[in-house]
């Protein structure tokens, strides 16, 4: 079970989000899809759902998802496919007392173990464990520990709030014993909104606190943990009525506390210009509704307006942006670019007079409808790989053409990792020999040391199909 650590006191204020906040809606009645909302549970089966950390029991009964204990596992989620950043969620919960649960979000699982860092603190993650925040549920009538609504970091900073990041906690328990309703159904809202997050319970207000670690993730129902204890298997935890609604603010306000900027400020050129000139596009982009898009032009390659590259060159960095593509769409993120190097001929390798600048890139692509899917070596040219020379995974995930993916890019020293919609996809060191393998047997082959820059410049790609880009920010990395 989750314990709590050293708590302090802080006051938050949040003028600026207060009014947008203050206006969302919390409609009534029995449709999910209107005013924005989206049923995440059909109330019949988990189609749309995937399960992963422990191998807790999900089913569905009586049009509620059911989780159900067993023992010698670790902490279980049912996870929508889909991947959220800023949005309101709303659920009911029904929960054996003597069961701790809660609703992951903005969170992520890694394939691998490895080291996070956190403020200078560094933290082992084991392989196929999600981390992240977690909206905490707790109805123990034993413990009398009423932190329902509460915050909790899991695998990272353990309980924000009350915690870390604000909130009494006697004054948060006794609220807590007074709104919770023990064996009965009770009702759950979050709202994530940039840096703020608010929860509520049963209608009032509970947790409220600001931080920026991660912009995104996954959104997980859980299945606590219950060790080698017999006696707690088959205690069951219920979800019901699962609907959201995104967020979208153009211009999102920059996060100075988390280091995050915004690269794009959802309006204006200010920050960019053209990977072969000091001034940005005169066509081929557009701007509009805190949308980056480029124009079909029929698939050639940087023919139009051509790619748009940062003012500025980067090293260590952390790379967050949202993208959406048309049917057959080809487009890509270049990290570490070089605009003075000439672009290549994409089969011969050979300088070309016409096409885009070279770094290392993300791929954005249909791999369905895209030719370029099938070439390179072993799928080293679908979405989310580093194009022509790691391939990504099959089974990543992939939202439809026309919706919204995320991606995220993290740069430290010669250490480079690539996310598609919260799942890491590529992974590598620029100074490795497998790297330098890969690059010899690719298009790059005749560029000398190839990724191995001290820095560079981002780039946002013209292919010559329409794809779409917003909430582009970063944060460097100390």
């Amino acid at each position: 079970m989750k314990t709590p650590s050293s708590f302090c006191l802080r006051a938050l204020a949040f003028a600026a989000l207060a009014w947008l906040i203050g206006c969302a809606t919390h409609p009534g009645g029995t449709d999910g899809n209107a005013g924005g909302w989206k049923n995440l549970f059909n109330g019949t089966n988990l189609d749309g759902w995937v399960q992963l950390g422990g191998q807790a029991h999900f089913f569905v009964e009586h049009g509620a998802i059911v989780g159900e204990t067993v023992t010698n596992t670790p902490n279980s989620f049912l996870c929508p496919a889909k991947t959220y950043g800023d949005f309101e969620l709303e659920l009911d919960y029904q929960v054996d007392a003597a069961l701790n649960s809660g609703v992951q979000f903005r969170s992520a699982v890694l394939t691998e173990e490895r080291a996070v860092e956190i403020n200078g603190n560094t933290f082992n993650v084991p392989p196929g464990r999600v981390y992240g925040y977690q909206c905490e549920i707790d109805m123990d009538t034993q413990r009398e520990r009423w932190w329902t609504a509460g915050i909790y970091d899991e695998l990272r900073r353990g309980w924000l709030f009350p915690g870390k990041l604000g909130g009494d906690t006697n004054q948060f328990t006794a609220d807590g014993a007074r709104l919770c309703k023990p064996g009965a159904w009770n009702h759950l809202r979050l709202l994530c909104v940039g840096a703020s997050i608010k929860t509520w319970l049963n209608g009032e207000p509970r947790a409220d606190l600001s931080d920026a670690m991660t912009h995104s993730g996954l959104i997980g129902l859980q299945v606590h943990q219950i060790g080698n204890d017999a006696d707690q298997a088959g205690l069951r935890v219920k979800f019901r009525n699962v609907r959201l609604r995104e967020i979208h603010i153009e211009n999102k306000v920059s996060d100075p506390k988390g280091g995050w900027q915004m690269l794009w400020d959802g309006k204006t050129a200010d920050g960019w210009r053209g990977a072969k000139s000091e001034y940005f596009p005169g066509k081929g982009w557009s701007m509009q509704n805190g949308v980056l898009s480029t124009r079909e032009n029929g698939g050639a390659e940087s023919a139009d307006g051509g790619d748009i590259i940062t003012r500025q060159r980067y090293a260590d960095f952390e790379l967050e942006l949202d993208f959406r593509i048309t049917p057959g769409a080809n487009s890509g993120i270049k990290i570490f670019v070089q605009p003075n190097l000439s672009p290549i001929d994409k089969v011969t390798g050979k300088p070309a007079s016409v096409g885009s600048a070279i770094g290392m890139e993300f791929q954005i692509l249909d791999d369905a409808r895209h030719p370029d899917a099938k070439l390179g070596h072993d799928g080293d040219r679908t979405v989310g790989s580093l194009y022509d020379l790691i391939p990504a995974p099959t089974d990543k995930v992939v939202s439809p053409v026309g919706e919204w993916n995320h991606a995220r890019i993290v740069s430290r020293g010669q250490h480079v990792e690539f996310f598609l919609n919260g799942r890491k996809t590529v992974e590598f060191d620029r100074d490795s020999e497998d790297f330098r393998r890969r690059v010899a047997a690719s298009k790059y082959q005749n560029i000398p040391s190839f990724g191995e820059w001290a820095d560079g410049h981002i780039l946002l790609q013209d292919h010559g199909n329409e794809v779409s880009f917003r909430d582009v920010k970063i944060r460097e990395l100390k």
